[in-house]
């Protein structure tokens, strides 16, 4: 068989990692890297916190698994905490941030349908987002990289620019159903919104009865130094997809939802047959213990502008390389001159830094939300030497 026993769809490199230690992650053959990809902002309390370790194993060892046929009170006392937290009434759990986006999709259309309008279906999503890899979601994003192999897509998705309030106010018609939208674009480039756009779909939303959903699955939970980012813009959406962080590496999402959003998610509309599982709460449940403070959310913020600082400081060394930096939190991207990935692969081989590329020429600098400043230290050593070592292409 010339085929690997792992399906090949994904390009790995040659860092095998079998062992974590808060911030650091130790390959197989002992190799010490940084972690400032955080498995691509999932790792949030790092790769050994007693907290959600602790919480994991004695949920193992009580009850991993029960039938959502049953009551569920680990999932209805986590479902509550994060009601009380946000804006939310009401709470569905899923394994992953692809199935929190699609249970946000099926939201949306069914505030409508509930009531008949089914003619009201079409969403209006924006370019160079990300949203999972089912046939919904990447039928929800404009990506041709996405969509290639997996043609006809499902139909209802209008793409507008992100960050384009005309735009998107110009899209609406008679059969649009809500907005779907990444507050900062986290695979697109670590773009943040502005305040005006956010703040102008509320306004459209409100104006014509739609759903404003957000997806929420990677600047979420903290990473953008607020519980969630939509907290920033001073709106409230009506759905937000959120995982990734969540479960601070248990596989763990959610969609959450206002009463009236929710109006047509009755029984028999939705189900997941390990969604909310009691390990899953257990895992969530330990990273609110630690995350959803004020303390810790101002902490995240000041570390997020030392970083952002000191990586602003930096580049001016290498005007030929770097253009900008942006972001909010600990969600911060470097913004590049050319493609990054042979850069991204540069710091992990020869640098022991782990870093993620994005689109616009990005690197994704997403570390634990738990790194102190001796980490911020060995970040921008580690970047100073790959990019002094690195050779840009010629085209740059």
């Amino acid at each position: 068989m010339s085929i690997t026993p792992l399906m090949p769809v994904y390009p790995r490199c040659g860092f095998r990692p079998v062992r974590g230690e808060h911030c650091h992650l130790i390959g197989e053959d002992g190799r010490r890297c940084l972690d400032f990809a955080s498995g691509i902002a999932v790792n949030l309390l790092g790769h050994s916190h007693e907290g959600l370790i602790g919480a994991i194993q004695r949920q193992a060892a009580t009850l991993m698994h029960v039938s959502n046929l049953y009551g569920s009170p680990q999932g209805e006392h986590l479902a509550q905490r994060l009601v009380d937290l946000t804006f939310a009434d009401t709470v569905f759990f899923t394994n992953s941030g692809a199935e929190a986006v699609e249970c946000a999709i099926k939201t949306t259309r069914a505030y409508h349908a509930h009531v008949g309008n089914d003619h009201k279906f079409e969403i209006i999503t924006f370019k160079n987002a990300f949203h999972g890899r089912t046939m919904a979601t990447i039928s929800a994003s404009n990506q041709d990289k996405m969509h290639k192999g997996f043609l006809p897509l499902l139909e209802g998705f209008k793409y507008v620019d992100f960050d384009d309030l005309e735009g998107a106010r110009a899209a609406i018609g008679p059969h649009t159903a809500g907005f779907l939208v990444e507050p900062i674009q986290g695979e697109g480039g670590i773009r943040p919104a502005s305040d005006e756009f956010m703040q102008g779909l509320r306004a459209q939303a409100d104006e014509h009865d739609l759903i404003l959903a957000l997806d929420e699955v990677q600047c979420g939970v903290g990473r953008a130094g607020t519980l969630y980012a939509y907290e920033q813009y001073g709106i409230t959406p009506d759905v937000v997809a959120t995982a990734k962080g969540i479960g601070g590496g248990f596989p763990f999402g959610a969609c959450l939802a206002t009463e009236t959003a929710a109006r047509g998610m009755v029984i028999g509309t939705h189900g997941s047959t390990y969604g909310g599982n009691p390990l899953a709460m257990a895992a969530g449940e330990a990273v609110l213990d630690a995350v959803a403070n004020e303390a810790f959310m101002a902490d995240v913020r000041a570390k997020g502008e030392r970083l952002r600082g000191r990586i602003e400081q930096f580049i001016g060394n290498y005007p030929d390389m770097f253009e900008l930096v942006r972001g909010r939190g600990l969600m911060i991207g470097v913004k590049m001159k050319f493609e990054t990935r042979n850069f991204v692969a540069h710091l992990r081989d020869n640098h022991d830094l782990l870093t993620v590329s994005a689109g616009d020429n990005t690197v994704r600098v997403i570390p634990p939300l738990v790194i102190d400043d001796s980490h911020i230290d060995e970040f921008m050593e580690k970047l100073s030497a790959g990019a002094a070592s690195f050779q840009p292409p010629e085209s740059a």
